[in-house]
């Protein structure tokens, strides 16, 4: 199914009119693609539980992300559950698949939830989701028996309650006190106070320039979004994971997670940039007759 250039409205409606399964048929579709690697029954699997994969994004909506951009990533872990499930021990494939959609989700989250990198090892993804609920849950429990608690305390409790040390509720708190400043705020509360990003060196590229720049970036993002929207999903998510990851993972670890060759995802990455260069090539003719 893909994604991009789809409304978060016109996927949720695209979802709710796939076929529901029931186990037998699932169970079928799971065999298929694990013995045979019949992309059909995968394509049948993955669409049938999209609904899932949506009605999982929706609960992360609150930490800002597009939503979108949400259900992209919770149908990247919907294939890669689809990919790892074992139909062998007896488990219904959403129960399985629950796990792989939230854990794609909660680490674009955390990616994107600052500038500054907010951490990724289980206990901060625990802290990172789990703090404020925790905290609630504390001082309620401290409040009818009577007792109140100050921050240090409450750190503490939380710190024993999560599991996680001290430093890390500390850490974790100071981050998710507020979001990233504006360099654009004023230094003052006066109306003609100086922002903050006036007390820097300015030793970038001209507004001319930067507003080009900009706009070119954007062009081509937007090429890109049309180009990516051409490949099927095991496509998209080889060339995502290869090219527009932080650190673009080997052919090896793709192939094992896939479970083909080297060769064999070679050659779909060969093809998928083969469909991107030629949607970019005619995305471009189009624009150069368009200026004529």
């Amino acid at each position: 199914m893909a994604l991009d250039g789809y409304t978060d409205a016109r996927l949720s409606r695209q979802a709710m009119k796939a076929e529901l399964l029931d186990a037998e048929t699932e169970l079928r579709l799971a065999y298929a693609w694990r013995d045979q690697r019949d992309e059909a029954a995968l394509h049948r699997l993955i669409t049938a539980y999209m609904r899932l994969a949506i009605s999982m994004a929706a609960k992360f909506r609150r930490y800002g992300a597009p939503m979108n951009d949400l259900i992209q990533e919770a149908s990247l872990g919907l294939m890669k559950a689809a990919d790892k499930f074992d139909p062998d021990r007896g488990v219904r494939f959403s129960t399985y698949a629950v796990w792989w959609i939230k854990a794609s989700i909660q680490d674009y989250v955390m990616r994107n939830w600052s500038m500054v990198r907010t951490g990724s090892t289980s206990s901060q993804k625990s802290l990172f989701f789990n703090l404020k609920r925790v905290q609630a849950k504390l001082e309620r429990e401290a409040a009818q028996r009577g007792e109140s608690l100050d921050g240090h305390q409450l750190r503490e409790m939380v710190a024993r309650e999560v599991g996680v040390p001290l430093a890390d509720v500390e850490m974790m708190e100071g981050r998710l006190a507020g979001s990233d400043f504006s360099l654009n705020a004023t230094q003052s509360s006066e109306d003609e106070g100086r922002e903050w990003i006036d007390a820097l060196e300015d030793d970038g590229v001209q507004a001319a320039e930067a507003v080009e720049g900009a706009h070119d970036a954007a062009r081509l993002r937007g090429w890109l979004v049309v180009a990516m929207a051409a490949l099927n999903p095991r496509e998209r998510f080889i060339v995502t994971e290869r090219k527009l990851r932080g650190d673009g993972r080997t052919l090896e670890s793709l192939g094992a997670e896939l479970g083909l060759s080297k060769e064999r995802v070679r050659q779909l990455e060969a093809a998928a940039f083969a469909k991107l260069r030629r949607s970019l090539e005619g995305q471009t003719r189009e624009l150069h007759h368009f200026l004529g």
